[in-house]
């Protein structure tokens, strides 16, 4: 197994014209949203980051396949979230096939594994993984694992090597700040298979 993987693949549609996000290095980046379906019905609506020039297919309804790597940003607005994720996008281009969400990460365990149980009694298992870029850099991307593989994360230390599959997912949810309930979304990478370790020589 690689020790550094990060490979996303997401298939849905845009829903939102482009938004300018920053410039780094005289280059801009502007956001965009996409909506991609579960195989369950339900959807996520995920932040896309595309670089300009902008692709030709890039318009609000157009249905698109990107491929790109999941990268986190600290948040300095103190507003939301400490922790923005968000797919850099390196290819888009048109797709009218079914929706795709698939992540494929390799990274090193940053923080120790919470294992906790749902209301219904189901295993969860919270983690925080370090994934290395170029030039020392790294993303850190939270995940979750559900069920028996739970059990099986829960039991790695914080510098261990974990290899997983799953989608990128949003979740709403409430925080009451000033008495004041607010809507917000949180972004985690939910986890389908964990990748096999190499065995021993």
């Amino acid at each position: 197994m690689e020790q550094i993987r990060n490979e996303v693949e997401l298939c849905g549609t845009i829903t939102a014209p482009p938004v300018f996000s920053h410039e780094n290095h005289g280059v801009k980046f502007y956001s965009v949203s996409l909506w991609v379906e579960r195989l369950s019905g339900q959807s996520d609506t995920l932040p896309i980051l595309l670089r300009a020039p902008l692709p030709a297919a890039v318009e609000v309804g157009a249905r698109v396949r990107v491929l790109g790597q999941l990268r986190s940003f600290n948040n300095k607005s103190g507003l939301g979230s400490r922790l923005i994720l968000t797919v850099y996008a390196m290819t888009v281009e048109p797709w009218a096939d079914a929706p795709v969400n698939r992540v494929i990460l390799c990274g090193t365990l940053c923080k120790p594994p919470v294992l906790r149980r749902t209301p219904l009694g189901r295993s969860i298992c919270d983690v925080m993984l370090a994934v290395g870029r170029r030039y020392g850099r790294a993303d850190y991307l939270p995940v979750i694992v559900w069920g028996q593989l739970a059990q099986t994360v829960s039991h790695k230390i914080v510098g261990d090597i974990l290899g997983i599959e799953g989608r990128f997912q949003s979740r709403v949810y409430t925080k009451v700040i000033d008495g004041v309930p607010q809507q917000r979304t949180a972004y985690e990478v939910s986890v389908m298979h964990l990748l096999e370790e190499p065995s021993p020589d």
